[in-house]
C-alpha cells in the first residue's frame, strides 16, 4: 500500500504544478504581473527565514524536554509541523504558500501535530510511542471479574498459577 502512494507521487506533483500555474495566472490577471511576482517573492523569502527560525526553535524545545525528563514527542511533532509549513511557504507558488501559512497558524499546527503523532504511533511500538509522547489517555469500562490461568515458564510440567481479579476493558483515546 505504501508503494502505491509513492507511485502516485509524480502524478500528484504534476497536478500540483498545473494547479500552481493556473492560480498564478489568475493572480496575474487580477493583480498584474509585477505584483504577483512580488507577492510570490515575499512568500518565498518569508518561508526561508521561517525555516531557520522553526528549526532552531524545535531543536531548543527538544533539548529542553530532554533535560527536564519530559517526553520530547510533542515538541518534535510541533516542530515538524512548523518546519513543514515553512518549507511549503518557501516553495514558490500560491497553493503551497497558503498550505504553509495554514500549518504555521495555531489551529493548523495543532491538526498537523496530531496527525504526525497518530502516524508515528501507528509506525512504532506502543512502548516507544509512550516514551515519545508520554502517557496516553484511555477510556475505561468496568468488566466482570475473570480468572486468568498463566502457565509457569519452566520446561518441566508444573502446576499452573491462577490470577484472579477485576478486568478493566479500555480503549486508547489519545
Amino acid at each position: 500500500m505504501q508503494r502505491r502512494g509513492f507511485a502516485l507521487l509524480p502524478l500528484a506533483l504534476a497536478v500540483l504544478a498545473v494547479a500552481e500555474v493556473a492560480v498564478f495566472l489568475t493572480v496575474v490577471h487580477a493583480l498584474g504581473g509585477g505584483w504577483a511576482l512580488l507577492l510570490l517573492a515575499v512568500f518565498t523569502v518569508a518561508g526561508m527565514a521561517l525555516l531557520r527560525r522553526e528549526g532552531i526553535r524545535g531543536w531548543r524545545a527538544f533539548q529542553a524536554a530532554a533535560v527536564e525528563g519530559r517526553p520530547p514527542g510533542p515538541q518534535v511533532s510541533n516542530s515538524l509541523a512548523g518546519l513543514g509549513g515553512a518549507l511549503l511557504l518557501a516553495v514558490p507558488g500560491f497553493i503551497t504558500s497558503v498550505a504553509g501559512l495554514f500549518l504555521l497558524v495555531p489551529p493548523g499546527r495543532i491538526l498537523a501535530r496530531r496527525g504526525i503523532e497518530r502516524f508515528a504511533e501507528r509506525r512504532v511500538d506502543p512502548l516507544v510511542a509512550g516514551d515519545l509522547f508520554g502517557p496516553r489517555r484511555v477510556k475505561v469500562r468496568r468488566g466482570e471479574p475473570v480468572t486468568v490461568v498463566v502457565p509457569e515458564q519452566t520446561p518441566v510440567a508444573a502446576p499452573t498459577a491462577a490470577i484472579e481479579g477485576e478486568v478493566i476493558e479500555g480503549e486508547v483515546l489519545r
